[in-house]
């Protein structure tokens, strides 16, 4: 009599072998609370082959609801980030502040968590996170900065500067006595700082109406000789006039080089005061007027690091200077 003996089977060839009977298919692995991005693997009867729904699994999951927050959104005002902040943000939220080259900021809810890294084999790290849930608020220039900016430093004619402190007289601000050294007191800081700046560059301040009624009635007479100066540090050479512009009065004319404006840097931002140098220059028959705003990315930065300490003050998160290297920026 012949005996035949069978060889032991593996758990899988004895799994294998017993759908082969009962046609059911086995969960291989799925998805769970402990590990919710495992894929979903089954065995089905047919040739017992391994099936990977992962993707179907996933799509079912997040058709009426998603598994996670995702996107960025696009806010319009620093009011705006800083309530959306406060409406999502979690332990992990940190703020993201850029200066240069364009003031910005990001609020990214979902960071990394706060402490070291440490990996482990099952798990990873508990700490890192995607950055995935993220708000963009791109700081937008006022429109008054836009139009200072353009004509700083540009040749006008008296017409063309007559037509633009006229359109824009609600920016200027007529000096103090403090300004004009008639001040009983001491200067409040903002005026110290405009003293400051006109003592640098040897500046008297002027008020609005001289400057209007210089665009509109300026005559010059020429009764004397030029003085040529050059800037050694810009390499700039400038025609100087000495004495000999005189009002149709014949007396030497007394003309301001400063004066102040007042505007905000950024929408609906705080107004910020600023010195603009003015000078005139004489060619041929024509003569050319030129406002150029003094140290204007200094108020860029001012504006922007205050507007950065009120999203932080007004969220109570984490304020950083710099990029965030995860997530959309």
């Amino acid at each position: 009599m012949t005996v035949t003996i069978e060889a032991p089977k593996n758990i899988a060839e004895t799994i294998i072998e017993e759908f082969r009977h009962t046609g059911e298919f086995q969960v291989v692995v799925q998805p769970d609370a402990k590990a919710p991005d495992a894929p979903f693997l089954i065995a089905a009867p047919d040739g017992i082959r391994i099936h990977d729904l992962t993707e179907q699994h996933r799509k079912a999951a997040q058709a009426l609801k998603p598994m996670q927050r995702t996107g960025q959104a696009k806010l319009d005002d620093l009011d705006s980030i800083i309530e959306w902040t406060n409406r999502f943000k979690g332990k992990e939220t940190v703020l993201f502040g850029q200066l240069h080259p364009t003031p910005k900021l990001v609020s990214v809810i979902d960071y990394h968590g706060e402490g070291a890294f440490t990996v482990s084999p099952d798990m990873g790290d508990p700490t890192a996170n995607y950055g995935r849930h993220t708000a963009l608020y791109t700081f937008p220039v006022s429109q008054e900065w836009k139009r200072w900016n353009a004509i700083s430093g540009q040749p006008l004619s008296k017409d063309e500067f007559g037509e633009f402190i006229e359109e824009n007289a609600k920016d200027f601000l007529d000096p103090t006595p403090a300004l004009l050294g008639m001040g009983a007191g001491d200067p409040t800081p903002w005026e110290q700082r405009m003293i400051d700046v006109a003592a640098k560059i040897q500046g008297r301040f002027g008020q609005y109406a001289a400057l209007a009624a210089l665009s509109r009635e300026f005559r010059v007479h020429e009764t004397g000789h030029l003085q040529v100066t050059t800037n050694r540090d810009t390499g700039e050479t400038q025609v100087q006039f000495l004495d000999e512009h005189r009002g149709p009065d014949g007396q030497p004319l007394r003309l301001p080089n400063l004066f102040m404006i007042a505007i905000p840097v950024f929408e609906e931002g705080a107004l910020y005061r600023l010195a603009v140098r003015f000078r005139y220059r004489k060619a041929g028959q024509d003569v050319k007027f030129f406002a150029t705003l003094y140290n204007p990315d200094a108020a860029l930065r001012d504006a922007a690091r205050e507007a950065l300490t009120i999203a932080h003050e007004g969220t109570n998160v984490p304020l950083l200077i710099g990029t965030p290297e995860i997530g959309a920026r």
